[in-house]
């Protein structure tokens, strides 16, 4: 079983690998007599911290197969060789940086001018970096990234589910059963790290209001005090008897 997850792994990644590279191959000649030219991807991704999915303990060693597998089948881009090349995107505190992530794409960019950039994950730290490709015309290639802001970011692919196809399939169920009266509840907005459901809800709440559906927000802390949250729900149950808007709830 170990064994053809693997493999199924690699064949995975391969093809997209492929099909990354293709769009960028140069137009040179090449006889077969001279050295491959390098095709250098750069990955920036989490370094120790494997709590993210996409951290390089946990797809370092899938890319770099899939790189081989490429590699050793010289009809698939003759005349080209791939190679990976890689710094992390973690703060000295192991925590996706928006700050080290921009950094080590330049530097990655200035000193081996990668074809692609692979990561990063984390939103805030693809921010930058997704900015920086775009104005490089790079393409960044995630499995993260899935805040429906980079949806303005043409350099940006996602492998990965976007939280606008969730809001997506929100709206298809809400049509799908007929339900007419919605509330959010979203919890622990903690702004030191990634905000993970912050950025789930807000891709149901866009969506769900691009349908022509009233949406509104209250917002509260814990931290300030006592939360009454009789009163929340009351105010939530007395506006979806009017305009039925979606109720979104964020500590």
């Amino acid at each position: 079983m170990q064994k053809t997850r693997t493999w199924w792994w690699q064949g995975q990644l391969g093809v997209p690998l492929l099909f990354l590279v293709f769009p960028l191959l140069r137009t040179e000649s090449f006889n077969g007599l001279s050295e491959p030219q390098n095709v250098t991807l750069a990955a920036i991704l989490p370094l120790r911290n494997t709590e993210y999915p996409w951290a390089w303990p946990r797809v370092g060693p899938a890319l770099t197969r899939a790189l081989e597998r490429v590699n050793d089948e010289p009809t698939l881009l003759p005349g080209h060789r791939l190679r990976i090349v890689y710094d992390s995107s973690e703060s000295k505190d192991g925590v996706c940086s928006d700050s080290v992530a921009p950094l080590v794409a330049v530097d990655l960019k200035f000193s081996y001018d990668p074809w692609a950039f692979i990561g990063p994950g984390c939103d805030y730290a693809s921010s930058p970096v997704g900015r920086f490709t775009t104005h490089w015309d790079v393409p960044m290639v995630t499995a993260g990234a899935a805040a429906i802001g980079f949806n303005m970011y043409t350099s940006i692919t996602n492998t990965g589910p976007t939280h606008k196809k969730l809001g997506e399939f929100g709206v298809h169920l809400h049509h799908h059963f007929g339900w007419h009266r919605h509330a959010m509840l979203m919890f622990s907005d903690n702004k030191d790290d990634d905000r993970p459901y912050y950025f789930t809800a807000e891709g149901l709440y866009t969506q769900l209001q691009l349908d022509n559906i009233t949406t509104a927000d209250k917002v509260f802390n814990e931290k300030n005090g006592p939360v009454q949250y009789d009163d929340l729900i009351s105010d939530i149950s007395q506006s979806a008897r009017g305009e039925l808007p979606v109720q979104s709830l964020s500590i």
